[in-house]
């Protein structure tokens, strides 16, 4: 689905945040314990996945990281993981905003 945001052939109005999952929690606390779980599965698996991500910061770019060193042979350089990890932050900086963004509009439009 991130692929297809990127492609622009899904809007990014379906990323959502805090406020939105905290509602779609609410809501599912009140179809019963089954449902409930159900979703909070649905999240640890949405999160498990967001963190393999390719970037720097998340538990995905270290694995990137590790597979440039295996094929480089060497390790990168301080200032090249440097600049990843501030490319990355910037990445999830961008993200977390739209999200923001996204729980503000949504909470206001309804």
């Amino acid at each position: 689905m991130f692929g297809k945001m990127l492609m622009g052939e899904v809007s990014w109005k379906h990323l959502s945040g805090p406020v939105t999952i905290a509602d779609f929690a609410g809501q599912s606390a009140q179809l019963g314990w089954v449902s409930y779980l159900t979703f909070l599965c649905l999240i640890s698996i949405s999160l498990g996945v967001l963190n393999l991500l390719p970037v720097p910061l998340l538990d995905g770019g270290h694995l990137m990281y590790y597979a440039v060193e295996i094929i480089k042979g060497s390790p990168l350089s301080e200032r090249a993981m440097e600049l990843g990890q501030r490319v990355g932050f910037a990445l999830l900086l961008v993200m977390m905003a739209f999200a923001f963004y996204n729980d503000i509009n949504r909470l206001f439009s309804s």
